[in-house]
C-alpha cells in the first residue's frame, strides 16, 4: 500500500515563497563575486536538505514501513514497531532542527506530551504516530492516514 504526501496550503506558500525570494535576491542584488558564490552555495545546501528529507509518499510492504523521499527512502522494519496511531501534531510543537513548512514538515520536533520525535509530513491533519520498540518516535503523514494506520496494524500483528 502506498499513499502520497499532500502539502498543506501554508507549506505550499512557504515553499514557493522561499524559491521566489532565493531567485529574486540572486538576480536583484549586485555585489562582489565571492558573495554570489556564497549565496549560491547556501541556496543549493537548503534545496538539497529539502530534497533529502522532504517526504513524497509513505509505503507499507510485508516487511517494512517506508518513507519515500526524493533522494533516499527511509525504511522502518515492521518488526521494530511497537505501536501506531492516528495523531496530529499540536500547535505547541517546537521545531528543534528541521523545516516548519519549506518542502513539508521534516526534522526533529518536541511536544510536551509526546516528547521528541522525527517528522515526515506535509499536512498536520493527515498525520499518524509510529512508536518503535526502542522508544524512538516518528510523526508521519500521508493521504488516507486512517487506512495506512490499519494496514500497518494488520502487518505488525502478523510480523
Amino acid at each position: 500500500m502506498k499513499r502520497r504526501v499532500r502539502l498543506s496550503i501554508f507549506s505550499s506558500i512557504i515553499t514557493v515563497g522561499c524559491f521566489a525570494i532565493f531567485i529574486s535576491i540572486f538576480w536583484l542584488i549586485h555585489c562582489e563575486d565571492w558573495l554570489y558564490y556564497l549565496y549560491g552555495a547556501l541556496i543549493v545546501a537548503v534545496c538539497l536538505a529539502g530534497l533529502y528529507y522532504s517526504p513524497m509518499s509513505v509505503r507499507v510492504t510485508d516487511k517494512d514501513l517506508e518513507v519515500v523521499r526524493s533522494l533516499k527512502i527511509k525504511t522502518i522494519p515492521l518488526s521494530d514497531i511497537r505501536d501506531v496511531r492516528l495523531l496530529s501534531p499540536t500547535m505547541g510543537a517546537v521545531r528543534i532542527c528541521g523545516s516548519g513548512g519549506f518542502m513539508g514538515y521534516w526534522g526533529w520536533f518536541r511536544e510536551r506530551d509526546l516528547g521528541k520525535y522525527f517528522a515526515y509530513y506535509g499536512k498536520a491533519s493527515d498525520c499518524f504516530l509510529v512508536i518503535l520498540k526502542n522508544g524512538r518516535k516518528y510523526m508521519l503523514g500521508c493521504k488516507d492516514a486512517p487506512e495506512m494506520v490499519e494496514a500497518i496494524r494488520k502487518r505488525i500483528q502478523t510480523a
